[in-house]
C-alpha cells in the first residue's frame, strides 16, 4: 500500500459505458479515457491470456498519458468450447451466436489491471486479475432470441445479451466470485487492488 493523505486521481482506461456505470457505484471520482488499443487476439492466444494482455495494454497505454494516475484497465473475452466470441457487431451475427449458445455454457474471462503510475518500477505498477464467470443460456426457439435482438440491440457485448437488462431472460444460470464481473468490470476485485493502493472508501 502507498498512504498519501490525497487521494491519487483514477482513471477507468474504457469508452464503455457499462463498465462507467458500474464503477460510479463506488462513489469515488474518476475519469473515463479510450485507450485506443488493439484487441486483436494473437495467434494461438489462449482466451484468458488475450483477456489479461488486454487489460493490461489499455491501463498502460493511458498510463504513460496521463503519469502519477491510478488507472484502470479491463477486457472481457467470451469463449465456447474454449473458442473466443467476439462482439457481434450486427442482427445476423448476434442471432447466429445466440443460436449456437443455446442450451450450452459459455465461458467469460472478465480480467482487470489496476496500473498505479506512481510506481516507478513497471513490473510492480501493475495488479492483474482474471475472473471467470459461467453462463448457461436456455434453450430458447429462434422466434424469441430474435425478437430479443430487435428489443434490446446488444451488438456491442460479446455473447450477445446484456445481463443488466432484458439479456437476464436468456440465462439459465451465472456462476462466479463475482457478480459484476459479467457486465465487464469486477467491482469485488478492484476494490480490493484500489484498497491496496492506498485509496480510501466511504469518505475516510
Amino acid at each position: 500500500m502507498i498512504p498519501s493523505s490525497v487521494p491519487p486521481r483514477l482513471i477507468l482506461a474504457s469508452s464503455s459505458a457499462y463498465r462507467r456505470d458500474l464503477l460510479s457505484r463506488l462513489h469515488l471520482h474518476f475519469e473515463a479515457i479510450a485507450p485506443h488499443v488493439d484487441e486483436t487476439p494473437l495467434p494461438g492466444e489462449a482466451p484468458e491470456a488475450t483477456a489479461l494482455r488486454l487489460a493490461r495494454a489499455k491501463a498502460q497505454a493511458v498510463s504513460a498519458l496521463q503519469p502519477g494516475a491510478l488507472v484502470i484497465g479491463s477486457d472481457q473475452v467470451a469463449t465456447l468450447d474454449g473458442e473466443q466470441i467476439g462482439k457481434p457487431g450486427n442482427h445476423a451475427n448476434a442471432l447466429a451466436q445466440l443460436q449456437k449458445m443455446r442450451g450450452r455454457e459459455v465461458v467469460f474471462h472478465t480480467a482487470l489491471c489496476l496500473w498505479d503510475g506512481r510506481v516507478a518500477d513497471p513490473p510492480l505498477a501493475a495488479q492483474v486479475e482474471n475472473v471467470r464467470v459461467f453462463v448457461r443460456f436456455r434453450d430458447l426457439p429462434d422466434a424469441e432470441l430474435d425478437a430479443y435482438l430487435r428489443i434490446e440491440q446488444p451488438y456491442d457485448c460479446a455473447g450477445s445479451a446484456k445481463n443488466e437488462g432484458l439479456g437476464i431472460a436468456l440465462l439459465d444460470r451465472i456462476e462466479s466470485t463475482d457478480p459484476t464481473a459479467l457486465t465487464g468490470l469486477p467491482l469485488i476485485a478492484l476494490t480490493g487492488m484500489l484498497r491496496r493502493a492506498g485509496m480510501p472508501f466511504f469518505g475516510t
